[in-house]
């Protein structure tokens, strides 16, 4: 049976997450979760939470249930009326706790309010890995691995055939022939394996807003996406007039500037895939941001390398243009020409933070 603190703990944790679900729009948001990448678990502020309680005031104070009372008579002392002026107060105030959940647990969520479909991944599952299950019993093992029913059963059945067993008083005491063991047993499983590109704009019409909002929302399509897949590779592309493939840490603080060269991005894009992941093993999602400003004779070069090189292989090749004040936005445009000839083409706008969420929801809410 288990312990009342373990059943407070428990509904405690219940609370702390509901209040982290209702409130995961304004987190989602937040881009000081970026720094947190390394890390499995993160520190989520939710309010104090206090548990309901009785509280009882003197005796003769009056009020309702005490003496007169008359309808819509506020119960307890209440907040007088007044400016907000006064001496300083003796009562301590609301706080803020910091609790910590997982980023799996905090992906779940996202995926539970978005309605994210579970990803059925495509490929051979040529790569497979070693995994251990708890699938057979042994005779001996650690006491945290001792498998209490059998070990009961074998005592039982033991007491029965000596004549030792009392169904007036069953007392059934193991011995140490009788305790039985969890074990495991290294089984090869396929793994499905995913490989994310993200391309995002650094050119100058790009602001730091924007850029943030780029690296806001990548951090949470990895983080979908990595509780979805068994191995997860990712690699990273910055560009302006020329691409560069760049680590995990430059994408998230990098700052540049310059014209923009949408074309230079796609061109880096096919020699990674080409290079590291072919497409019959991988499962390969291409997701590029930006304000939609181009090179204008580059616009037709960039149509060509997406519809022979790209979206072919791709499970998904997700378009963000953020709005910027200085990005022309003509590129998803050109796109939506011909958005419905391909189902693994996704497009979204993204005016500010708010609109985090809606267009994760728009590029994974196709369960590709």
């Amino acid at each position: 049976m288990p312990r009342t603190i373990d059943r407070d703990m428990q509904r405690f944790k219940q609370i702390v997450r509901g209040k982290v679900r209702r409130n995961l729009r304004k987190y989602i948001t937040h881009g000081e979760m970026i720094g947190r990448t390394g890390r499995e678990m993160v520190s989520i502020p939710v309010p104090n939470i206090d548990t309901p309680r009785f509280k009882h005031g003197q005796r003769g104070s009056g009020g309702v249930g005490q003496g007169d009372g008359e309808e819509g008579q506020p119960i307890g002392r209440g907040q007088q009326e007044g400016d907000g002026q006064g001496q300083a107060g003796d009562q301590p105030g609301s706080h803020i706790r910091e609790v910590e959940i997982t980023l799996d647990e905090l992906a779940e969520m996202l995926g539970d309010e978005l309605e994210l479909p579970n990803i059925e991944p495509k490929g051979k599952n040529a790569i497979s890995s070693k995994k251990d299950r708890y699938t057979t019993i042994r005779p001996t093992g650690p006491d945290s691995l001792r498998h209490f029913k059998r070990t009961y059963k074998r005592a039982l059945r033991r007491q029965i055939s000596l004549n030792d067993y009392n169904p007036e008083r069953p007392v059934i005491i193991p011995t140490r022939d009788d305790e039985r063991y969890r074990s495991w047993k290294s089984v090869n499983e396929p793994e499905a394996n995913a490989a994310i590109i993200y391309m995002m704009d650094v050119s100058g019409s790009m602001t730091d807003d924007q850029k943030e909002i780029v690296r806001i929302e990548a951090f949470w399509i990895n983080a979908w996406l990595n509780k979805q897949y068994d191995g997860l590779e990712r690699r990273y592309i910055v560009h302006d007039a020329v691409a560069h493939e760049v680590d995990e840490d430059t994408f998230y603080r990098t700052r540049e500037s310059g014209g923009t060269r949408i074309s230079s991005a796609f061109q880096a894009a096919r020699k990674i895939i080409t290079r590291d992941f072919p497409p019959d093993d991988w499962n390969i999602y291409c997701f590029q941001f930006s304000d939609g400003d181009n090179w204008g004779e580059d616009n037709d070069s960039c149509l060509d390398i997406l519809k022979e090189h790209i979206l072919p292989v791709c499970n998904l090749y997700c378009y963000g243009q953020v709005e910027s004040p200085y990005g022309s936005g003509d590129f998803i445009r050109e796109l939506r020409r011909f958005e419905d000839e391909w189902e693994n083409l996704i497009l979204s706008e993204i005016g500010s933070k708010d609109a985090i969420y809606d267009s994760i929801k728009e590029f994974l809410g196709t369960g590709r």
